[in-house]
Parts: structure tokens; sequence; C-alpha cells
């Protein structure tokens, strides 16, 4: 994601990003009925088997997995269902997540009187893993907002646990902050009236700065194929009275990255 300032006069910041998703992962699959054969809070056995023999062997250029003693192994199916037997067979999973849109954070700011930018992109995310996904964001740089040619940044929101239910910004200091909403949102963002961390899905609410380190911004324990689940980001830039952020264009780049859990 690059999010971008344009000045004017003494500082006029025109906010504008966009959304550049660089690490999807996608997997091959569709149309299964899945169920665990055993499980726990933490961990889930997919498959089981009962045979006498089989490790996994390569030389290159080949890798081999096989199994000795299974019996009625191979894919069956019918109208509504579709098996692989055996245990090598395992399960192929399907997981996309679209395209976030450009962004463009309004108003523009000046800095003597200073103010609140806004901008809101989504992405959908779809999967058939029965263990479901995790939404990751990470920034390029830090702080994620910095003037383009160098010479002036903005700083990332300070991250507190919980998050900040509001964005409060300090005397002469203008920060760029992140906020997540949605069905599947972590729970960090969630928002019990008084404090985040826990509670219900709130829109622009639990807010945390970016950081080049992932942070989850939304999992699902479960598979959500076919209609997906949408995550709404808001981005924020906050900039107190004369703050005297030196004018000029800004930028932030972030990923957002897709991997199934």
């Amino acid at each position: 994601m690059r999010l971008c300032v344009s000045s004017k006069g003494p500082l006029a910041m025109g906010l504008t990003g966009l959304i550049i998703v660089a690490g999807g992962v996608a997997f091959s699959a569709a149309g299964v009925a899945f169920g665990a054969v055993m499980q726990s809070p933490s961990y889930r056995i997919q498959s089981d088997s009962i045979n006498f023999g089989g490790v996994p062997s390569s030389g290159a250029p080949y890798n081999l997995r096989d199994t000795l003693g299974e019996v009625a192994t191979g894919e069956s199916q019918s109208g509504t269902y579709r098996m692989h037997a055996g245990f090598q067979r395992m399960q192929e999973i399907y997981l996309a997540m679209s395209a976030a849109n450009d962004i463009a954070l309004a108003p523009a700011l000046g800095s003597v009187t200073g103010g609140i930018s806004n901008g809101t992109t989504s992405v959908t995310v779809k999967t058939d893993n029965p263990a479901g996904y995790l939404l990751q964001i990470s920034s390029e740089q830090s702080p994620a907002m910095a003037r383009v040619g160098g010479g002036g940044f903005i700083d990332d929101y300070p991250t507190h646990t919980p998050l900040d239910p509001t964005f409060s910004i300090p005397a002469q200091k203008a920060f760029f902050g992140l906020s997540a909403d949605g069905v599947d949102v972590a729970d960090d963002f969630l928002y019990n009236g008084t404090s985040c961390g826990s509670g219900s899905d709130a829109a622009a609410t639990c807010w945390t700065g970016l950081s080049t380190t992932t942070r989850t911004i939304a999992q699902r324990p479960n598979a959500n194929h076919p209609a997906g689940t949408q995550t709404t980001l808001h981005f924020r830039v906050g900039i107190a009275a004369n703050a005297m952020t030196p004018s000029g264009v800004y930028h932030a780049t972030t990923t957002l990255t897709l991997l199934p859990r």
C-alpha cells in the first residue's frame, strides 16, 4: 500500500494510497467435503492411517511419499461429495484474496490547523481449508509514512495493549494508524464498549500503528467457501495544530499476506 501526500502553500496534505496485495497464496481444489478425525483446541488431525510402513524419500529431480499396507485407496465421488482415500492422498485446499482498491485519504490537512484524514479499503478472503486462514499486514519501512524525496515522516500510531479505542493526537504531533473490522477480524480489534480486545466487531474503533513485523488483522478457524468473508481496513492520518509537518508528498507501502492455518 502506498499512501501519498501532496502539498500546497505552507502545508496542505492530500493523502492518496494504494493497497498492493503482495503476499497472496492460492491452492487449487474445489467441491470437497471435509471431516476431521481428531482435534483439540490447538490442533487438528485431518487424516490418519493404520499401515506398516512408508516414508518420504527423495532423489534429484524427484520426491516420493509412499505408504505400505493401506487398502481401498484412490478417488471416488458422487453428485455431492468427493473422497480421496489413502493417507498420502490428503486434501488440496483453495485459498484466495480479492485485490484491495486504491485509497484516497481525505480531506487535505494543514500544518497550522491540523486535522484528521481518512481512507478505507477492503479485501474478501475465500478458502475451503478446514483449518481456515490468517490475514496479516506489514509496512515496508519504519515509520510507514515518509516524505517522498526524504526530509520528513509521520510517526506510526503508538501500539497499546489493548489497542486504543480512540485515535488521540498529542499537541504538535502527527500520527498514521490502522484499524480493521469484519466478521473474521482479530480479537485485538474487537470492542466491548469500553476497551479493545474483546466484545464485538466495530468499525474504525481500535487503532494501532503499522510495523515491518507482520500483525494478524483477521483469522478464521474453518472454511468459508464459496461466499468468503470481507475485512475492511481503515487508515488515518492525524495532525495536531501547529505540528509543522514538512510540506510535501508522503507515502507508505504496506503488504497484505494471506496464509492457511
